[in-house]
């Protein structure tokens, strides 16, 4: 199976998600399903098909996307099953490190669209 997703790689995810995760939901096949899904939640946020436009994007703008898709899948791989995990703690740290990125990567993506907006790209 290969990566599917077009913001970000299964490898991404799977850092992100720290040597904890579960090995069920660590794997390419869900991370694919997380991927689609997170890819598709980004784009419905910013009234906005990003995938659509990729390949055209500047690397600046791509490395938003990833960050924002690897951090939203990898919420969902921890999530799927907490119990590899030392403490409660050490999973609600971190998935609000992801969650905080990837909230400052949407306002940033939406901030991008009001611009182009303004500028009338």
């Amino acid at each position: 199976m290969a990566d599917t997703g077009i913001f970000a790689t299964t490898a991404e995810v799977q850092r992100k998600a720290g040597a904890n995760a579960s090995a069920t939901s660590n794997t390419e096949a869900y991370i694919n399903d997380y991927m689609t899904q997170a890819e598709s939640e980004i784009n419905a946020a910013c009234r906005f098909n990003w995938s659509d436009v990729y390949s055209t994007l500047d690397v600046d703008v791509k490395g938003i996307l990833k960050q924002a898709a690897s951090n939203l899948a990898a919420i969902y791989v921890i999530s799927y099953d907490m119990s590899g995990f030392i403490s409660r703690i050490e999973v609600e740290d971190m998935i609000n490190i992801l969650r905080d990125g990837y909230l400052r990567c949407l306002k940033t993506l939406k901030e991008i669209k009001v611009q182009d907006f303004i500028n009338n790209e």
